[in-house]
């Protein structure tokens, strides 16, 4: 495993733990809808996660595309489906997405790399 997905996904999980630990209900609560949106249901999961990473790629929030870039990568989905997902990020955000582009596909290639 790559040295930026391996601190990637040990800060995560530490923080979400420390959270957690926090004991406040709606926390909890929000956290286990953000869980469950991804399950499989009228939409596949897959898709589902596309879905949040072109969300995450317009919001401009880089935690979130690389936790769906890896979550993506482990649900099997492709490069190409996920250049697709990239260009409609672009094509809804605009030029300014670009930065996070290159920082997603920067982490795609270190994902693809350390299997």
């Amino acid at each position: 495993m790559g040295e930026e997905i391996k601190q990637f996904e040990e800060f995560r999980q530490k923080m979400n733990e420390k959270i957690l630990a926090g004991e406040n209900l709606e926390i909890k609560r929000f956290f286990a809808l953000d869980k469950n949106a991804y399950k499989d249901g009228a939409l596949s999961g897959e898709t589902k996660e596309l879905l949040g990473l072109t969300a995450s790629m317009v919001l401009r929030c880089n935690d979130c595309i690389n936790y769906h870039i890896l979550r993506c990568a482990e649900l099997g989905i492709t490069d190409a489906q996920l250049f697709e997902a990239f260009n409609v990020a672009l094509v809804v955000g605009g030029s300014i997405v670009i930065p996070h582009l290159r920082r997603a596909v920067a982490f795609l290639e270190e994902i693809r790399t350390s299997d």
